[in-house]
């Protein structure tokens, strides 16, 4: 098996060499993304490996399928970056990691939490000046209080733990409930109207795409604290910062943002015309943005690792593709 894998960063090759050798697969890092212009790199090989920013679109799986390419490698749980009906129709596998130590995106998404309830990220900026005055950091304490959690997949149920430990009162909503988990599940209207913390935890689908929207945001408390680790587009960002200038929402947490396929995972701090809405986000105190690094632990990049591999081995075997997206 010789895989082509995109988007290289330092950390992708760091936990990916030695599990690839372990299987004896053979890989080529290209540090550009996968994307239609850039597909003909991966000739000469039997997959490729993307990431959530690659764009794996139905010219791009065209592309690939000439080249000869058998399977489509997602290192990540998110599938809307590949056009899975002309995959379907070129007879390319789409094989994913749908869950990778989701323990490590949950603590991120509590990281995120504590630091918008309690302003973390304005203390340290004052204090790397000096500054030691706490007028203005003030914030709520969460015991008691109630967190509606918006999909209770693996993810959102590490969450839900993190947030009982806190103390909280859960709410839940996902288009599938699981009887078994005995929770209070709910209508979102009724989510919104009773959270004082909401958690997003559910994949972007059409029929999820800015499901925060300003109807949304409408029907929630006043001072709501929001955390997405989640994807960028559940969220309507103008309709978000809209309800931070209103005082809707008290401070949101986001590890992912819906423009975030331009600026993410590089340096872009010379970039010039900068996306106004990005940069309307950055610049409130009321917003910390993590750049989608939710996935980053050791745990979490070695279970990628390992999974992407068995996932092809399974493919080379004949055997059930239990991670096929369909």
């Amino acid at each position: 098996m010789k895989i082509a894998f995109f988007d290289t960063k330092s950390y992708w090759k760091e936990f990916f060499t030695p599990v690839v050798a372990k299987f004896g697969y053979e890989i080529t890092f290209f540090n550009e993304r996968l994307t239609p212009a850039t597909a003909h790199l991966a000739a000469g090989h039997d997959a490729t490996c993307s990431f959530v920013n690659d764009e794996v679109s139905a010219e791009a799986v065209r592309t690939l399928h000439s080249l000869g390419i058998k399977l489509i490698l997602l290192r990540c749980a998110g599938f809307d970056s590949v056009d899975l009906a002309v995959a379907k129709e070129c007879g390319i596998p789409v094989l994913r990691v749908p869950a990778y130590s989701p323990e490590s995106v949950a603590e991120q998404g509590a990281a995120l939490l504590m630091a918008i309830n309690r302003k973390t990220h304005l203390a340290y900026e004052r204090s790397t000046k000096f500054n030691f005055n706490i007028a203005g950091l003030d914030g709520v304490a969460l015991v008691g209080r109630t967190a509606g959690v918006i999909g209770t997949g693996k993810i959102g149920q590490c969450m839900i733990n993190i947030l009982k430990g806190f103390g909280m009162n859960i709410v839940a909503y996902d288009a599938f409930p699981n009887p078994n988990l005995g929770l209070e599940y709910v209508e979102l209207d009724e989510l919104y109207a009773r959270s004082d913390v909401i958690s997003i935890h559910c994949p972007l689908m059409p029929q999820t795409f800015h499901m925060l929207n300003a109807e949304a945001f409408g029907k929630m408390k006043d001072g709501v604290l929001l955390v997405n680790v989640a994807r960028g587009g559940l969220v309507d960002s103008e309709a978000l910062m809209d309800a931070i200038d209103a005082g809707k929402v008290r401070g949101a947490g986001m590890d992912v943002c819906e423009v975030e396929h331009d600026y993410f995972f590089e340096d872009c701090s010379e970039a010039e015309n900068k996306d106004a809405t990005l940069s309307r986000m950055l610049a409130s105190d009321k917003i910390v943005i993590s750049g989608h690094l939710a996935f980053l632990t050791e745990e979490a990049l070695t279970a990628m690792a390992d999974v992407s591999c068995n996932n092809a081995k399974a493919f080379l075997a004949g055997e059930e593709l239990v991670n096929e997206v369909k």
